[in-house]
């Protein structure tokens, strides 16, 4: 099998392709054959020693994949060999073949391309559990979601509009327009305007009920002060951290001085009727049934054209540094994939 190793800490040239013999799949496996796997901003944040729950490196990394099962471990139906599958991966997703727990496998629907079952588990259940499970969007309500041409930001924005939530989106102005027929309501140009000004001027100075935020820093204490009552802010990550390739110790420090230390305290909580809550999807594995739930929904709605993945663009295993830089320099709108 080919695998891609995060080498070292460092730029996306530390990136380095190797082969090792094929695994044989243990008790209550599925070894799967690759077609697309899924690169994440987490996958990035390990790439440049930002990561606090990677392993030591070297390390493969990769939380979903794509693919078709050719191997059964002991005690697994034989029903699985041949089935097309994409899968949720504990690391070891940058791989060509790979073997997966059954219970985080999930039969692809008939009509769903390698590439769309890639681009699913991670943002559409972190998606999921952003809109739907922890923020309890409801019509009517608005929802504003940075990062809107990423893939969780463009998952939510189904989901919400399927709802019948108005979104405004965060994004760079040359990807206003895809976005707009994405169905984001309003656009933000994060590098020329405020977007706590902004928003506060397309709802009237009301505030919004949902924000889904991974930047981090300065970003949510802005965040906080737009809920309305009974609004909630969705904090799903601290991309601010990574303002270059490698790692710069000045801007992990500035994000953590940017923190809303002090403002998320229980009394102010109570008083203003705002609600706070985190979410990281790599740390449910031991909710792993909660989650094939919440995947048993989203397939549903895929299949009524719903949840639509949108594929950015796909890279082989060789091009890995070149997907990573193209992540970096926000050039994506919707999944990046690479594919063996």
């Amino acid at each position: 099998m080919r695998q891609i190793w995060i080498t070292k800490a460092g730029a996306p040239e530390v990136l380095e392709v190797k082969t090792e013999p094929d695994p044989d799949p243990s008790a209550g496996q599925l070894r799967i054959r690759v077609e697309a796997s899924g690169i994440n901003f987490a996958d990035i944040l390990g790439r440049m020693g930002l990561y606090p729950d990677l392993p030591a490196m070297p390390v493969v990394v990769g939380y979903e994949v794509s693919g078709r099962i050719d191997a059964i471990g002991p005690g697994v139906d034989p029903g699985w060999l041949g089935r097309d599958v994409f899968a949720m991966t504990r690391f070891g997703g940058y791989a060509d073949v790979l073997c997966v727990p059954e219970k985080q496998v999930f039969v692809r629907p008939e009509g769903m391309s390698a590439g769309q079952g890639a681009a699913i588990p991670v943002n559409y259940f972190t998606a999921w559990q952003l809109v739907v499970v922890m923020g309890g969007l409801k019509a009517g309500e608005t929802m504003l979601v940075h990062s809107a041409g990423g893939g969780v930001g463009i998952a939510a924005t189904q989901i919400a509009k399927h709802i019948g939530a108005t979104v405004i989106g965060t994004a760079s102005i040359a990807k206003h327009a895809a976005l707009r027929r994405l169905g984001v309501d309003h656009l933000i140009d994060y590098r020329t305007d405020d977007f706590e000004t902004r928003t506060r001027e397309i709802m009237e100075g009301r505030g919004v009920e949902l924000i889904l935020d991974a930047v981090g820093g300065d970003s949510f204490k802005k965040g906080y002060r737009l809920l309305c009552p009974t609004g909630r802010l969705g904090m799903f990550g601290i991309s601010s951290v990574a303002t270059g390739k490698e790692r710069r110790v000045v801007s992990v420090l500035r994000t953590i001085a940017g923190m809303p230390w002090f403002q998320f305290n229980p009394l102010s909580l109570i008083n203003a009727n705002k609600g706070v809550f985190g979410v990281n999807l790599g740390h449910l594995w031991g909710e792993v049934e909660r989650i094939r739930g919440w995947g048993d929904q989203l397939l549903e709605l895929w299949k009524k054209g719903v949840v639509a993945p949108q594929i950015d663009r796909t890279f082989r295993f060789s091009e890995a540094a070149a997907a990573h830089h193209h992540i970096q320099d926000r050039k994506n709108i919707g999944k990046v994939l690479l594919v063996p």
